[in-house]
């Protein structure tokens, strides 16, 4: 307890620890603080509420910042775990749904769109350490990069491509199974444009927001782009 203390004087950027004696520090330790938390990482979210940490739990939610960010990670979506999702997250974060939805169509042909280069960086990283076979393609890709990412998903490599709508103007690609707008573009003409770059005539299409999922499992005739 006393190396804790002494730990959390210096200041961390990171603490780790069990609902508890998290809170034990909270009320004993002098000068420790959470008021200036901006990251809540909940890990194994399904135990959270066991009758062991629900007590300690709800006092630290009491005691934290409301505008902060929240991760919530579970092996299981029990009741329990809805309830804390309820608790705990304004808007979940999109990249959950996205990678719900990429394990439910295993093996799509996909083209994944997002508004900024950012985007497209932080879903190349995240996506292939959770299984999935993605690729980016953006405007700050030189144009060998980006010729080489699509060619590899035109040949099967990768059967994801994340890519900025810009990025994603000219592109001649013979089959695609689905198109997701990870965000909703500002411009019309941009939303327009990318969206006739595969030459099939039917898609699966769909829509996530920070608000909200919007998922239509539907064939699209592409001439209503026109």
């Amino acid at each position: 307890m006393m190396q804790q203390t002494l730990a959390l004087g210096m200041r961390p950027h990171i603490v780790v620890a069990m609902p508890a004696r998290l809170m034990d520090h909270l009320t004993n330790t002098k000068g420790f603080s959470l008021g200036t938390l901006r990251y809540l990482v909940l890990d194994g979210a399904d135990r959270l509420l066991n009758v062991e940490f629900e007590k300690s739990f709800d006092e630290i939610l009491n005691v934290i910042p409301k505008t902060r960010k929240t991760y919530l990670f579970s092996a299981t979506m029990t009741k329990k775990v809805r309830k804390l999702e309820r608790a705990c997250l304004k808007n979940p974060v999109k990249e959950c749904y996205l990678v719900y939805i990429l394990k439910e169509m295993p093996g799509f042909s996909t083209m994944v769109f997002t508004r900024t280069c950012d985007a497209t960086r932080l879903l190349a990283l995240l996506l292939p350490n959770l299984g999935q076979r993605a690729i980016p393609i953006s405007g700050q890709m030189n144009q060998s990069k980006r010729l080489g990412a699509l060619n590899k998903f035109k040949a099967g490599e990768c059967n994801i491509l994340i890519c900025t709508d810009v990025a994603s103007r000219g592109l001649d690609i013979s089959s695609v199974d689905m198109f997701m707008n990870y965000d909703i573009p500002t411009n019309s003409k941009d939303y327009i444009q990318s969206r006739k770059t595969c030459s099939c005539r039917k898609i699966r299409w769909c829509n996530i927001t920070s608000e909200s999922v919007r998922v239509g499992m539907v064939f699209t005739d592409r001439e209503a782009y026109r």
